[in-house]
């Protein structure tokens, strides 16, 4: 339990702290009582505030009620929401594995990440699934709200939660007392200070993957400790040779220490059975998915395993599958699973009947199933010789002294029978009953034991028979009942289509457009489960006044904002370029977009698909696009924005590339696709819509896809594309957040900020200064570490040189020549908040920006000139820079900012 002392503290300073935040005097009302009482309570009271100050700065055991947490949340750090005193253990919200779809509440061994136990196992959640502590309990939701487990009714409220350093998550009263604990409710694994009593069962998982609850448990039972898979048993602890039997007290838990494996009766006094291990100070006991129970130690950075039970892996009840044949490989080697002789593998990998007649028999809940009492039906398959079964040495025969016939009648009387063990020496016979799971192949008694298994005959060829003569004969009697008849309405049916289908084709002639227009392929009534809403096209020409307030406009359509009925404020966009899509099409992957939820991303609150409409409605960010507030105006974006704003992008798009099911690639990262919100919390928008685009825009973005400036290299060659080429593209917007300006259209560094031109660049007040490419002009500052000059000179010395540094060093690690020495977008997370080292620019992967800027120049040169308004993208393919560097400008591509450009 945790200590008296630090529990006092910790509430002294939780007093002390809210206290003084709710009275502004609380520090001359100390000092004056300080002063009465004299130097003994001023010595007491500061030795006290050094220790809570000290526990509260350091310490992160303890949350508190109205605690929330999801994966998302705490993608960063692993998930971990609390850790233990010295950071033994973290409770986490996880997804075991690579897989991406089932997060568990989980407490977890830090140094080796092992998972000792988890809440939720029988009902996962997703990655925005949340845990919430509140004062009657935790609470584990979906994301739709919906409970998926909780703690038990409570006898009084909760104060905190704990993680102990042993490992014990502990929901705590306001007096400290234990309300509920982990320890009490294991899953698969005790450790080193929790007791698995007498009636607590441990229950495997499913797979090292899927936690659900397995068929395999391990019991605590009066003088033992056993496995069992489905209720029958397959090993027992005073079976092993090293487990030595002390008492015959009866046991009332088990526990596991530095030294061993111990069952205790007598509260703990008396041993009753002990298995002597080797001094770890860290270990723990553990009935795995494949239905071993193990005893591991960790010591350094290995676990290593110091009991197995049971060691022969063909003892485990299922380990080769339904009838699968078990032979032990040699020495510690894996066994060899196969099919007995009379077997054969099916589709699904399991042993059936190789005679294809016969079928396996499924166990009954009664013994009168008369399908199996007819024994023409009937064939027991025998096993090889040398077969056994695990269930053998833990069950007495159903009946001595008989013979194998009177053994097979008394199978073939009890439909819950499957199959049987005969043994010739004593003519005993053992019944197998309700499941079938492995068979053992032995080498002791091979001709004494014998195992059959029970097969019905699928179907009797002679009935068979007979019921096709049946049928032929009545055939022409139904026939000439029933023929005209049907003959009748299929001719009614095909000419109700016909006029069907003539009619709707002239009403979609006639009703070209409308919003109300039916068709064939109409989705009116088509739902998507999860999907916040499906507005009608009425409803949102009434929220966004006919479509009169445009926000903004882009390569999908036009933007309008939309108050609707609860006087929520949106934003709902109209896709004009959707071509010929399909509605189904359409609905699918809006149903995708609508179920990833980010803080980060801008959230998908609805959407309509009415005739040949399509609209998506946008929860309303109040600040616009990012490239407003950093190109225009208004108001100069202060460092710390900048830096908000930059490490809010980074998660959303570490959450695209890592946190979904699938992997999303935005494409087109850029500051219009970069909304704010209040205080500047920026969200990324149009992610996960290129299904959406129309088969011209499509064929467009065949070889490229993006927008001028933001462009990753491999878009023009033949390298894949990979969310790597996001990376790249969030690199140039990191560098424009730094400067404040337009990469592709920058001029010299003592350009004027007071205009803004139609390009959204700040325009110089000298036209014949020079445009400057502003990632060339970075690389060379960073060359020469003259990094303040890189910084917007709006901020007027607001920022200090290393703050510049960390964004322009993260910026130019993504945008490498080559995608493999970018960083992920993870790792950008971590180097944006400090907790992973910043990374070196690798110059030799850089040296293209000196090929871009060069042929820069020259465009922008030509352009003066030609008053075009195109601008320079990069050189057609990266095995020419070199070339390119002494070529003419034709050697570059010049594309309209109109032609390029993704969702905006």
């Amino acid at each position: 339990m945790v200590s008296e002392k630090w529990r006092i503290l910790e509430h002294i300073y939780s007093y002390l702290i809210s206290f003084t935040k709710t009275n502004c005097h609380f520090p001359l009302i100390l000092s004056q009582f300080i002063l009465y009482m004299g130097p003994l309570f001023l010595y007491i009271l500061t030795s006290a505030l050094c220790c809570v100050v000290v526990l509260g700065s350091s310490s992160s055991e303890f949350i508190y009620p109205n605690f929330t947490a999801t994966n998302l949340q705490f993608v960063d750090n692993s998930g971990a929401f609390l850790t233990s005193r010295n950071q033994t253990f973290k409770a986490a919200i996880i997804n075991p594995g690579t897989q991406q779809t089932n997060f568990y509440l989980c407490v977890i061994h830090a140094i080796s990440n092992t998972i000792i136990w988890s809440a939720n196992r029988d009902a996962p959640i997703s990655n925005s699934g949340r845990m919430s502590l509140t004062a009657t309990g935790i609470y584990i939701t979906d994301d739709k709200g919906d409970s998926k487990w909780s703690t038990p009714v409570l006898q009084s409220s909760v104060s905190s939660l704990f993680l102990s350093e042993l490992g014990n998550l502990i929901l705590l009263d306001q007096f400290n007392q234990s309300l509920w604990e982990s320890f009490q409710n294991p899953t698969d694994t005790i450790v080193i200070g929790q007791n698995l009593p007498v009636g607590k069962l441990l229950y495997s998982a499913i797979s090292s993957t899927d936690f659900s609850t397995g068929n395999y448990s391990f019991e605590v039972i009066s003088d033992d400790a056993i496995l069992q898979w489905n209720d029958l048993t397959y090993w027992k602890l005073s079976m092993e040779p090293v487990a030595i039997t002390n008492s015959n007290s009866p046991a009332e838990f088990m526990a596991i220490n530095r030294t061993g494996l111990y069952l205790f009766g007598q509260n703990g006094s008396v041993v009753v059975i002990q298995v002597g291990l080797s001094t770890s100070n860290f270990r723990i006991a553990k009935l795995d998915h494949l239905g071993q129970f193990t005893v591991s130690s960790f010591s350094g950075s290995d676990w290593t395993k110091d009991f197995v039970g049971p060691a022969e892996q063909c003892q485990v009840p299922y380990v080769c599958g339904r009838i699968g044949l078990c032979t032990p490989g040699s020495g510690s080697s894996t066994p060899v699973c196969s099919c007995p002789s009379n077997f054969q593998l099916d589709q699904q990998s399991n042993c059936v009947p190789g005679d294809s007649s016969y079928s396996l028999p499924v166990a009954c809940t009664t013994t009168n199933n008369s399908s199996q009492l007819n024994s023409s039906m009937l064939l027991y398959m025998m096993l090889n010789y040398g077969s056994d079964y695990f269930y053998n040495d833990f069950s007495s025969p159903a009946k001595y002294g008989v013979n194998l016939s009177a053994c097979e009648d008394l199978c073939s009387m009890d439909c819950s029978c499957l199959g049987i063990f005969y043994a010739n020496s004593t003519g005993s016979c053992y019944v197998l009953q309700d499941e079938l799971g492995s068979i053992m192949s032995t080498t002791t008694n091979e001709n004494d034991q014998l195992g059959y298994i029970k097969a019905l005959l699928s179907s009797s060829p002679k009935s068979v028979n007979d019921s096709s003569n049946n049928q032929t004969q009545r055939f022409p009697i139904v026939a000439l009942v029933f023929l005209p008849f049907t003959g009748f309405v299929l001719v009614v049916a095909l000419g109700f289509l016909c006029w069907r289908r003539t009619k709707v084709s002239k009403i979609g002639e006639g009703k070209l457009g409308h919003p109300n227009s039916s068709s064939s392929g109409d989705l009116e009534a088509f739902s998507i489960p999860g999907l916040p809403v499906r507005f009608d096209y009425e409803e949102l020409e009434v929220a966004t006044d006919n479509f009169k307030n445009l926000i903004g406009a882009g390569g999908f359509g036009a933007v309008y904002k939309g108050i609707l009925h609860d006087k929520t404020l949106v934003a709902v966009k109209k896709i004009t370029n959707l071509g010929l899509q399909g509605k189904k099409d359409f609905c699918t992957e809006i149903a995708i977009i609508g179920n990833i939820h980010h803080v980060n991303l801008v959230k998908l609150k609805g959407f309509c698909a009415q005739g040949r409409q399509r609209l998506l409605v946008y929860e309303y960010m109040n600040r616009g696009s990012l490239d407003q507030s950093l190109f225009g105006n208004g108001p100069v974006l202060e460092w710390q924005e900048r830096v908000d704003i930059a490490l809010g992008t980074a998660r959303g798009l570490a959450y695209l590339h890592s946190g979904c099911v699938q992997k999303i690639i935005h494409c087109d990262v850029k500051p219009e696709n970069i909304l704010l919100h209040d205080h500047f919390q920026a969200k990324i928008s149009d992610f996960g819509l290129s299904k959406l685009l129309s088969p011209e825009q499509s064929s467009l973005f065949t070889t490229m896809r993006g927008t001028r400036g933001y462009l990753a290299p491999e878009w023009l060659t033949s390298s894949a594309i990979s969310e790597k080429t996001d990376v790249y593209s969030y690199g140039m917007v990191l560098l424009e957040i730094v400067s404040g300006r337009k990469n592709c259209m920058t001029r010299s560094l003592s350009q004027s900020f007071g205009d803004d031109n139609s390009n959204g660049a700040h325009s110089s007040s000298s036209s014949g200064s020079g445009l400057v490419y502003f990632p060339l002009l970075a690389l060379e500052m960073h060359e020469q570490k003259r990094y303040l000059e890189l910084a917007d000179p709006r901020l007027e010395g607001r920022v200090t040189s290393e703050e510049v540094e960390k964004l322009v060093r993260v910026a130019l690690c993504c945008v490498h020549e080559e995608p493999m020495l970018r960083p992920n977008m993870v790792s950008v997370v971590g180097m944006l908040e400090g907790r992973i080292t910043l990374g070196h620019p690798r110059m030799e992967s850089l040296n293209f920006l000196r090929f871009y800027g060069r042929r820069f120049a020259e465009a922008s040169t030509i352009e003066e000139v030609n008053g075009e308004s195109n601008v320079i993208l990069f050189p057609q393919a990266n095995a020419s820079l070199a070339s390119t560097a002494s070529g003419s400008p034709t050697s570059f591509s010049y594309i309209s900012s109109q032609q390029i450009s993704g969702p905006r």
